[in-house]
């Protein structure tokens, strides 16, 4: 099979520019809003929603990292996993509303850590999900609220994620396995 690129850096900025209207839709404003990237990809992300908030309202948005690496599930097939460090803003989560935000949202584990890592941080108000990219082949019971885009794809394919910020280039490509 092929790679092929699904998203190019225009379609990956036209949904970002969706998703943070709707999360100030749905929030009814940037107040109380904290975004949390999840590493690595999501958290460019979040710092770029965060940017496009502030431009839409005015308004400072917080944003940090959270790092699910000790709350998986999969560390016995995956060891190799680097933690990086978690940097809540100031001001913390508790009562705030949490955006968690990632690449692509797959079987839903790394979701399901980042929510217990949450957990031992504080109390947010409420708690949504914004992702790039959802596949599908959930195993566990997550569903996004803020979606950039609907990629049905077979569990044998990869969905890779590119950004700027870290590999040069935005794009969402997806291939076959073995590619």
């Amino acid at each position: 099979m092929s790679t092929r690129t699904v998203l190019h850096e225009a379609d990956i900025t036209r949904a970002l520019t969706r998703i943070a209207h709707e999360i100030l839709e749905s929030n009814r404003g940037p107040d109380g809003l904290v975004l949390l990237g999840i590493p690595t990809r999501g958290v460019p992300l979040a710092e770029r929603l965060a940017s496009l908030i502030e431009r839409f309202s005015g308004e400072h948005v917080a944003t940090g990292q959270l790092d699910v690496t000790m709350y998986r599930d999969d560390l016995a097939h995956h060891p190799t996993r680097s933690p990086r460090p978690t940097s809540i803003p100031d001001g913390g989560i508790d009562g705030r509303v949490v955006v968690l935000v990632d690449d692509v949202l797959f079987s839903g584990r790394s979701i399901r850590a980042a929510l217990d890592a949450l957990g031992d941080l504080g109390r947010p108000a409420a708690v949504r999900l914004a992702i790039l990219v959802d596949r599908g082949h959930r195993e566990l019971p997550i569903r996004p609220d803020f979606v950039g885009k609907n990629l049905p794809s077979a569990r044998s394919e990869r969905v890779n994620v590119t950004l700027t910020e870290i590999d040069g280039v935005d794009q969402v490509t997806i291939a076959g396995e073995g590619e």
